[in-house]
């Protein structure tokens, strides 16, 4: 809730609201002689009825401020009604309604002790009122204060006892707690008021496994059995609960009475597989293990576990992948829903740094698969990218944006790739598209980037002015995009406008990375643009240490800054080596005709 209309004078330690929370905190109930009602024994009647009159009057105007708050509240101006309920309780400390409300204004107002001060004076006040008292009790969780919580949810549940939300918040709080009794106590309470179920008896299994007591989770599960016999499921986790406890035995006579009622029953088969594992009964789990792997009543997600099991074993046994990829090839057999099987296979075969080429193909199987699948879309554009096959970005990138329309890096891909084939019109309208889908989510640099980017081809295309908006954006996704500042700065300076903003630009980029050659030149001919020659030849000698390349257009602006700072034989000597850069440079050719800078 914000306050927008009218400005909150927040009270001192001094006004009545606060001195009311504190009295009653100390055990009084009221700042001002006022008792509602109140008999005085031995007056007489006039002294009674004028007693009576006041209290009346009291009720009246606390009535009166109360409503308008209300009304004012109604309206959206919550300036006024926090105002209004204020006075209210000011008049009538007693009344509980009135510290409800405030308690909730506090919130919004972040005023913690305030809020839990009011609502707990709105509880104390009117303890017959349970939605008081649940407020409270939820204030006291997000204050992080669970024992409180804890106790007043007790309270509210002596006063509603089917309440049973209120014993599954309970059960969550206790369980914070590790305090296990409470949690049985509660579980016991809410198989009471809902009846026995089987989510119940599983969450006591969990409690009594946790305190370290095996015969009461064991009498659990067996009333579990003896409750739903058909239900083969519980059986199986009979088995499973013998196993880890030391009865292996009785732990395979209880999964051969489900496998005889159900042969292919899954999770069965599934424990089956863990006994021969735990016993070391090596041939026997091999041959359930490739048995589950081929069948399709196996799913995918419980392939995808068995084959994690499998290559952790062969992590620690140093086993080869030969056999590892065999069993994944097992698995992929027939038909699949998803392609999280092909995705196992790549990420353990890029662990096995084999050749690129080969996981590529199981990229590509997993998008026949699954065409929306982004990772394995994303990685084979990664790695085109990176091969300069921009052709085959761009067919990797338009049908990313039908199946996932909100990813912009596929918007980006297909733009950059275009932008690097010289498609500047049709890159600039793929920039656009991924433009439209930024939110508040989106990642800043990414997005930055992506402004970033949209400048560049905006000024190539002459549309300066939305260049420039665009470079605007990137800056404001991402303060230090050092890149974008650089191209900025020096756009600015070509075009001889706003030479201050490029300075201050370009200066940010060279102390972010001082040794940065591109960027030493920039800041170098901002200055030298500014007329500041001198200054502009520090940096530009700095940038030419760090040019091992000798780039042609340091090579230019060296000659240019020492032409202007008078040293003539400097110029033409690095004017001269820009020249065997670029031999067809007629400014560079009239310049060491003429001896002299030319502006271009």
């Amino acid at each position: 809730m914000s306050f927008m209309r009218k400005k909150i004078q927040y009270m001192t330690a001094h006004t009545p609201l606060v001195a009311a929370c504190f009295w009653a905190a100390v055990g009084l109930t009221s700042l001002a002689p006022v008792h509602v009602f109140a008999q005085t024994h031995g007056a007489d009647s006039t002294a009674q009825a004028s007693q009576q009159e006041s209290t009346r009057n009291m009720l009246r105007r606390y009535d009166y401020f109360f409503l308008q708050s209300m009304i004012q509240q109604q309206k959206g101006d919550y300036a006024a009604a926090f105002d209004l309920m204020r006075h209210a309780a000011a008049i009538n400390p007693k009344a509980a309604e009135a510290h409800y409300h405030l308690a909730g204004y506090y919130v919004d107002l972040h005023k913690d002790s305030l809020s839990r001060c009011h609502l707990e004076l709105a509880s104390a006040l009117d303890k017959s009122n349970a939605l008081y008292k649940e407020r409270l009790a939820q204030l006291y969780i997000t204050q992080k204060n669970f024992d409180k919580a804890l106790s007043t949810y007790e309270e509210l549940c002596k006063m509603q006892s089917d309440r049973s939300d209120v014993l599954h918040i309970m059960l969550q709080l206790y369980a914070m707690q590790n305090d296990y009794d409470k949690m049985i106590d509660v579980l016991n309470r809410m198989e009471t008021l809902e009846g026995s179920s089987e989510q119940i008896s599983l969450s006591k299994m969990q409690v009594y496994e946790q305190q370290g007591q095996p015969s009461k989770e064991l009498a659990e599960l067996q009333a579990l059995v003896e409750k739903h016999p058909l239900d083969l499921n519980y059986q199986v986790m009979m088995g499973n609960w013998l196993l880890q406890n030391g009865k292996p035995k009785q732990a395979l006579k209880a999964y051969h009475n489900v496998l005889k009622q159900e042969p292919d029953n899954l999770s069965a088969q599934l424990s089956m597989y863990d006994y021969y594992q735990s016993l070391s009964q090596n041939d026997a789990a091999d041959k359930l293990l490739r048995h589950l792997l081929s069948s399709p009543n196996t799913g995918d997600d419980n392939k995808a576990t068995l084959l994690r099991q499998v290559v952790s074993q062969a992590a620690k046994s140093g086993e080869d992948s030969t056999k590892v990829l065999e069993l994944m090839n097992l698995a992929l057999q027939g038909q699949h829903e998803t392609s999280d099987l092909y995705m196992l296979k790549a990420a353990y075969m890029t662990l096995k740094k084999m050749p690129q080429e080969q996981i590529n193909d199981v990229y590509r199987q997993a998008l026949e698969v699954e065409p929306e699948n982004k990772s394995a879309r994303f990685e084979l554009i990664r790695y085109t990218w990176d091969k300069g096959e921009y052709d085959k970005v761009i067919d990797l990138c338009k049908p990313a944006q039908e199946y996932n329309p909100s990813e912009m890096i596929f918007y980006y891909f297909q733009g950059m790739a275009q932008y690097k084939k010289g498609e500047d019109t049709e890159a600039l309208e793929t920039f656009k598209k991924g433009v439209s889908q930024i939110n508040k989510g989106s990642n800043a640099d990414f997005v930055s980037d992506f402004y970033a980017t949209m400048g560049d081809i905006l000024y190539e295309k002459k549309l300066y002015k939305d260049a420039f908006a665009a470079y605007d954006s990137c800056l404001q996704w991402k303060p230090d995009n050092y890149g974008c500042m650089n191209n900025y700065a020096w756009n600015l300076c070509m075009l001889g406008r706003n030479l201050d903003k490029a300075e201050k630009m370009s200066y940010q980029t060279i102390k972010a990375e001082p040794d940065n050659c591109t960027y030493l030149d920039t800041y170098a001919w901002v200055l030298f643009n500014q007329g500041r020659y001198e200054q502009a030849k520090i940096y530009i000698e700095h940038a030419l240490s760090r040019d091992s390349a000798e780039n042609m257009l340091v090579l230019e602006h060296v000659g240019d800054i020492y032409a202007m700072t008078g040293d003539t034989a400097k110029a033409l000597d690095y004017w001269q080596k820009a020249l065997q850069k670029n031999k067809d440079n007629a400014v560079l050719q009239k310049k060491i005709k003429l001896k002299k800078y030319i502006k271009e």
